[in-house]
């Protein structure tokens, strides 16, 4: 650039000011549409439909009849079985009453390996 004139060398610096400018905005916006993809990809892997199936055949589980051969706890194993061969899912359930026997409470544990989820639910017994 010795050779150059004074406006030549302007130019050239110029250019090379505008070309790592736009290199750095580049990586910039490749940055940001990973951040998004990313985030959408964890919003998806949310298995609420599996969760809702799952709180659903417990909430029907708590109402069995419990008279022939421990009905309840062969339906419990059952649950805890297709979960993890179906949707590959750890499920783990129990129930408790209060000491006045007005309401009963359910402890409901979900776990996929990716997501977990907790679940207190209490109703009049």
């Amino acid at each position: 650039m010795a050779r150059l004139n004074d406006d030549a060398q302007w130019i050239i610096l110029m250019a090379f000011i505008i070309s790592f400018s736009l290199f750095f905005l580049a990586i910039i916006l490749n940055q940001s549409t990973v951040v998004g993809q990313t985030t959408s990809e964890a919003v998806s892997e949310f298995p609420k439909e599996d969760i809702r199936g799952v709180r659903n055949m417990v909430i029907q589980w708590n109402f069995l009849n419990d008279t022939y051969m421990n009905d309840k706890k062969n339906v419990q194993n059952d649950i805890k079985a297709l979960a993890l061969s179906r949707q590959d899912a750890a499920v783990d359930f129990s129930f408790t009453k209060d000491s006045t026997g007005n309401y009963t409470f359910v402890k409901i544990h979900y776990n996929n390996g990716v997501s977990a989820y907790n679940e207190n639910w209490t109703f009049p017994s």
